[in-house]
């Protein structure tokens, strides 16, 4: 087909006046390091809160990156592990195998720690610390780093973080994890075969310097901002005064900003002894932030103590971010949480949500009695565990068959009837149901979205989740807040692309967390070794950025 000149001009002229008819402008070469960057409990609603007042690099990556608005973590029981380990393997917890943060083994009664290894050792000595021996072995499913080694075995995976369950799951089957552990440093597992100190190399140096650094200069936290300040005040929970100020009482390194700190100073240290991202391969780095997530847990999300905390992480982002810039090869950084969170009950129902509450437990007793009583047996059979109810005998062994079964059914009619519980079904029924097609992550019925955390064999007789704002237990010292629900609050994440020189973009369309392992996998020219339930989304600044439609 042939232009008339004429017409050829007119076309050009619209190229001019309409870019996407112009010719594409230069696209950039893929980067040689990929960063991701999860936040523990960060949720979209506290992002939202603080946006206007960060000023470093949470203000930057907000400014200037590609931003996602509606991220979603899809399913429903919205803890550390689970989440963590849909972000680089693009799968759901359903095929993670990775329901809790913990489950109940059937067989035993005992409870099993999420990357539980009791064949590997602990790096510094003490198996008897931490989670005890931990590994990648329950992760069901491959993740990024996993591929690129795979594709390219000189590339580099790293991850760093306050936890285990933080880093090794970012850093995948074949990559290096590190956390933190007390008054050592980082520390790493050791699987058989292996030798400590060589597992330790890469961080013996830091650990050095960290060691000394925390010998020399005492744990501290104090206001530095204003506006936090004016937020302290004392609180009654469950019997006790919570005093909400800082320095708060029982301050530790791990419960105060330092933890996140340390990470991104382990991160700057890993950056720079492996000269990651410095060579022809491309290279990986996990750094999962854990501070957000004690300090909730701790002291809540709306007062001083999470205040500070964010002004103090979007300060030393801001740090990290500059470092990035200066990598020689190019940095792509993606930034998520593995779950959102909510601020502790009594503050919420004095600010205008009287529904919020700490749960009745006392209908789940009786339940527990009139099942025993029913089918006549030893001790009362529902037990708290994993995430959910498990009908068990008084060693938390599963009852025989079919006898589980038939109390199970029976418990879930009853507890259904109790007003504090929003959803319950027994494991079995929901492991009939189909994995739903989550592409629309806002429109999942309640039950999809417990059914995206149900793992055969792992979840608990009896998946259970309480109405919006209603939790259970609960202590000064301890958990005062919590997470683990299917609500909004729990599930909404933000989501952002960013690198040196990007172009800032808002997406309001749903994105999901399982939706990043296939758009940096994309990028950097690698494939999963099985299919994989997130999809690719277009970063159209780079040469690779485009995804494949079919």
């Amino acid at each position: 087909m042939k232009f008339a000149p004429a017409l050829l001009s007119a076309v050009l002229a619209a190229g001019a006046a309409f870019p996407s008819l112009a010719a594409a402008p230069e696209r950039a070469a893929p980067p040689r390091l990929i960063v991701t960057i999860v936040v523990d409990q960060f949720s979209a609603n506290l992002f939202d809160q603080y946006r206007s007042r960060y000023t470093g690099g949470l203000k930057r990556l907000a400014d200037q990156g590609l931003v996602s608005i509606n991220g979603y973590q899809t399913h429903g029981l919205t803890e550390t592990c689970p989440g963590h380990s849909t972000v680089l393997t693009g799968m759901h917890p359903a095929e993670t195998g990775i329901p809790a943060n913990d489950w109940v083994d059937p067989a035993t009664g005992k409870e099993v720690y999420c990357l539980a290894a009791p064949q590997n050792h602990l790096a510094h000595g003490d198996d008897g610390s931490d989670n005890g021996p931990v590994g990648p072995d329950q992760i069901k499913a491959t993740s990024l780093g996993d591929w690129l080694v795979a594709a390219s075995p000189a590339s580099k995976v790293f991850a760093v973080s306050g936890k285990d369950r933080g880093a090794i799951n970012l850093a995948g089957h074949h990559g290096q994890a590190f956390w933190f552990t007390d008054d050592f440093g980082l520390t790493t597992y050791v699987e058989p075969g292996q030798v400590a100190e060589a597992r330790l190399a890469p961080v013996t140096a830091f650990n050095t310097a960290f060691r000394a650094e925390m010998a020399a200069q005492p744990v501290t936290w104090d206001y530095r901002h204003d506006d936090c300040r004016a937020l302290g005040g004392d609180w009654v929970i469950r019997g006790q005064t919570f005093h909400s100020v800082l320095p708060p009482t029982n301050l530790k390194f791990d419960t105060s900003p330092l933890l996140d700190e340390q990470t991104l100073k382990a991160a700057e240290y890993l950056l720079d002894s492996q000269k990651l991202g410095q060579s022809a391969s491309v290279d990986v780095l996990g750094v999962s932030l854990s501070g957000t997530d004690r300090i909730g847990h701790g002291y809540g999300t709306q007062g001083p103590e999470m205040c500070e905390q964010q002004h103090r992480l979007d300060e030393a982002l801001g740090g990290f971010l500059n470092r990035l810039a200066q990598v020689p090869g190019g940095a792509l950084v993606v930034l998520t949480a593995d779950h959102g969170g909510s601020d502790f009950v009594e503050r919420l129902a004095a600010r205008g949500y009287p529904h919020a509450h700490r749960a009745d437990l006392r209908g789940v007793a009786t339940v527990s009695a009139e099942l025993q009583q029913r089918f006549g047996l030893d001790a009362a059979p529902l037990q708290q565990g994993g995430s959910g109810i498990i009908v068990a005998d008084a060693e938390d062994r599963a009852l025989p068959e079919p006898l589980r079964t038939q109390a199970a059914e029976a418990a879930v009619e009853r507890l259904r009837q109790l007003p504090d519980i929003a959803f319950a079904e027994t494991r079995e029924r929901m492991l009939a149901l189909p994995i739903p097609d989550t592409r629309n992550p806002e429109m999942l019925t309640l039950q999809e979205r417990m059914r995206l955390s149900v793992v055969e064999g792992r979840s608990p007789d009896i998946i259970l989740a309480f109405q919006p704002n209603v939790v259970a237990g609960g202590r000064v010292g301890g958990a005062i807040p919590s997470h683990g629900t299917p609500w909004e609050y729990d599930r909404r994440v933000p989501i952002v692309f960013w690198w040196p020189g990007a172009e800032g973009q808002e997406r309001f369309l749903p994105m999901r967390t399982i939706d990043i392992a296939p758009t940096l996998a994309n990028l950097i020219g690698v494939q999963p070794d099985a299919p994989i339930d997130g999809r690719c989304m277009d970063l159209p600044q780079f040469a690779k950025g485009r995804c494949e439609t079919k």
